[in-house]
Parts: C-alpha cells; structure tokens; sequence
C-alpha cells in the first residue's frame, strides 16, 4: 500500500488524513486546534501541523511518500530577509482593510480589476491587507522582504529546500496580484498597493509539481487553497456546483474559461487542476448556527432539532445573518438582523429555523450570481460541517432549484490535497480516480423562503 498525506490547514484546526495512494481510503487522521482571531502567529499553524502529522503517522506499518497542503486562501504571511515572520498574518476574515480595498477599487475600477485578476478586491484579499500594512504600519512593511499566502508558508516549513518559496496558481489567484489569464504575478498591481515596495514573491508550479521533498523524503505537492483543494476531492464535473459550509460559506464550480464579474460577486480563481474556479464567498456559515445555539441556550443538535420543527418560512421570521460583516454582499462593518418579529412567531423553532434559512439563502443568492457568469447548474453538492445538520439538508433541498446531493461526510480540504500528493507521485497526466458515495437528497420547493430574504436584505441594506 502506497500512503500519501493531506493537509488542511483551515481558519480553526489543521486536519492531517493518511490515505491509501491507490483507493483514496482513509487510513489515519490527526487534529490540532489554532488559536481565535483574525490575525494569527504562522508559528501556530506549524505547531498545529506538526502535532496533526504526528496524530495521523503514529503507527503506520510504511512511510508516507507524498504530502501536500490545503490552506485558508488570502492569509498575508509577511517575512523578513531572514525569513522571520514580521507581524502576525491577517487572515481572510479579517476586514480592517475594507478602506483600502475601496480605495484599490476607486483608483482602477471594478472592471479593471475583475479583467486583469479576476476578480474585484474585498477587505478578505492580500493586496487589500498590503495596502492596509503600508498605510498602518509602514516600519513593518519596510522590513517585508517576501509575502507568503499561508499554504506556501507551511509547504515551505516542510520542505528541505528553505530557500525557495513556492504556491500554486489555485491559491496564488486569490492575492489579487496574480493573473489568472496569463498565470503570471502582476508585480505592478502588487507595488501599487505596497507603497513602491516589491518583495519576493513565491514561484508558481504547476498542478501536479513538487516543491520539494521533506528532510524524511517524502515528494511534497505544490499544495492549493482549500476551495480548490475541496474542488479536487470532488472531481467536479461541468454542471456541478458545490456549496461549502464551514467558518465561510462558498459557491463554486470548475469550468474551462477564466470568469471576469466586474460586480465583484463572483471572484474569478484558478483550480487545483489547471482549469478556473468562479465562486462566492460569505464570511458567515456555519458560525451562524453557532450564535443561535448560543442565543437559544443550546446545542448545534438542540438548534437543528428546534429548526425542523418550524414550517418553512420561520413564521415570518427572517434572518440577515452579517454577524461578522459580509463579504457577499460587501458589507464589511455590518452586523446580523433578524426582521417579521411579532407576538405570535417568537419562538425558539422560528429562530433557529430563520438562522438555517438565512445562512442558506446567502448562498442561494451565490448561486444565482454564478449563473449570470455562465456557470451551468445542473446539480448543488453539499459539503462542509454544517452540511451535517437535518434541517441544513431539509431547507437547502427547497432552496437551491435544483437537485442536492450530499457526498459522504468527510475533510474535503485534506482528501483534495491528499489526491494532489497522490497525483504528483504517480508522474500521471491526470489525478487518481477516487469515488466516494453520494446521496441525493428529498427534493423540496419553498421560493417564497429565498423571497422574503431577499426582500429584507433590500429593506435594511438597499
């Protein structure tokens, strides 16, 4: 049995999956937990990575022979000239930068911006968070002699090649310095936004190249962003759409042709594989859920309990779930909303049921912005944590328009970046087939829930 490894490195934990190169079986796994915040110390992810490899390579009968790495897109790891870490990284939910990133759209205009990286910058994306640094701390970015996103800083933690910094076009495409049509850097946007400053900035491989090896041997994969390290595992297939529920909620699909939205909806990424991966992004999922267990004194199990036994609708009952701003709609300084409060529909089922509905709906609209790029829908994947939840599948089966399929639960991130491994050992033009089991959920309509959502959005937020 030939083993590979699959990181992902995500905004809460690092999750480490041991898997059989051949079948795509899950052998062994490992957990470490990160700290809170939006900005962290990179020196906690390694820690959190080295105690979930050990986890997960702790009694293994043979060596791992490849590894790569799944990481939270748009992290700024600032080093120094001698490769020390600056200043703690910003991660993508961190949005102290939504002045600058306003200002970065002023200057050239969404449409620039959407045709020459793909995408139109938020308060999530680094070159937001460099202009940000430049203005804020302007000692620190002095001393930034490269920038890092954080899959490229753990890749090259596991390397034994420490001079080099590598990333891959996946992950590289969220920066908003990168351009997805010619997949080069765009070193001119980068200096723009930093002040006239131009640090190094990690060589791009290609989907299936290595970075290296570890010091034990093991091959090392260029790694991605973990929307495209999720993509991957799934072995998306034109017309599938997949809605990730994790910290984030995200909409994405894998199609030939590089995206360009000049409303900024839709973010115009490359994939893990060399062809491009439009998606929408919510800063608010599955934390969502969380709030309400908090707010009704309960459980995630005691909100979905409470939620199913709540008609559709919520009794009127709608909630404008923004509880950390908003990237999709870009409201960065929002906060959450819940509207139709009346006497009669007060009740614990009607708020939990208006919180599954409100962080779905988020992502309905996500979908709907994916068509108006000429995204083909046939069918909505559901994935991610909160995907677990009875009433998540209940409401998402009425909401979407169209079939929802829920793939076997399982580390999505980890398993991506464990077939990018398996991919670059076998030397194959194409990555390992892995089928997992999937399960078509009972269809529902209920349009009038996405309505109501979309009315009060409109009411508070215009």
């Amino acid at each position: 049995m030939t083993l590979v490894l699959g990181i992902d490195s995500s905004t809460q934990s690092t999750k480490a999956l041991v898997i059989d190169a051949e079948t795509g079986t899950v052998v062994a796994e490992g957990r470490a937990g990160h700290p809170d915040g939006t900005e962290v110390a990179p020196a906690a992810w390694w820690e959190a990575c080295r105690v979930a490899i050990a986890q997960a390579t702790s009694g293994l009968a043979e060596p791992v022979a490849a590894v790569a790495v799944g990481g939270q897109q748009h992290g700024m790891v600032a080093l120094d000239s001698g490769r020390e870490v600056v200043r703690p990284a910003l991660l993508w939910n961190d949005t102290r930068s939504a002045g600058q990133a306003t200002r970065l759209v002023e200057d050239k205009g969404a449409a620039w911006w959407a045709e020459i990286t793909g995408s139109v910058p938020v308060a999530s994306f680094t070159v937001t968070k460099l202009a940000w640094l430049a203005e804020h701390e302007p000692g620190n970015a002095d001393r930034v002699a490269a920038v890092a996103l954080p899959h490229d800083w753990l890749t090259w933690k596991l390397t034994e090649a420490p001079e080099r910094f590598t990333t891959d076009r996946g992950d590289a495409s969220g920066t908003g310095y990168y351009s997805p049509r010619t997949g080069e850097w765009l070193p001119e946007v980068f200096e723009a936004a930093f002040g006239g400053r131009r640090p190094e900035l990690p060589h791009v491989l290609g989907p299936a190249e290595a970075a290296g090896r570890t010091p034990d041997g093991a091959i090392i994969g260029p790694g991605t962003g973990d929307n495209m390290a999720a993509a991957l595992a799934l072995d998306l297939a034109p017309g599938d759409v997949v809605v990730s529920l994790g910290t984030s909620g995200t909409v994405f699909a894998s199609v030939t042709d590089p995206p360009a939205d000049p409303s900024g909806l839709v973010a115009g990424f490359c994939d893990a594989t060399g062809r491009y991966l439009p998606l929408v992004c919510t800063l608010n999922a599955a934390r969502v859920l969380t709030a309400a267990a908090t707010l009704l004194g309960t459980d995630l199990a005691g909100v979905d309990s409470l939620a199913l036994q709540a008609k559709p609708g919520a009794g009127g009952l709608v909630m404008l779930p923004y509880l950390e701003g908003e990237r999709t709609p870009n409201l960065p300084d929002a906060t959450g909303t819940l509207t139709g409060l009346r006497g009669g529909n007060m009740t614990p089922e009607n708020v939990a049921r208006a919180a599954v509905e409100g962080m779905l709906c988020g992502l309905a609209d996500g979908l709907a912005a994916l068509r108006t790029t000429g995204v083909e829908v046939k069918r909505v994947l559901l994935i991610g944590g909160a995907a677990r939840s009875a009433a998540v599948q209940t409401v998402a089966a009425g909401l979407f328009g169209v079939p929802v399929e829920l793939p076997e639960p399982g580390e999505y991130v980890a398993l991506g970046a464990a077939r990018q491994a398996a991919w670059v050992l076998s030397g194959d033009p194409e990555p390992p087939a892995w089928h997992r089991p999937i399960r078509t959920l009972e269809p529902a309509d209920n349009p009038e829930v996405l309505d109501a959502y979309n009315r009060a959005r409109e009411a508070v937020h215009g």
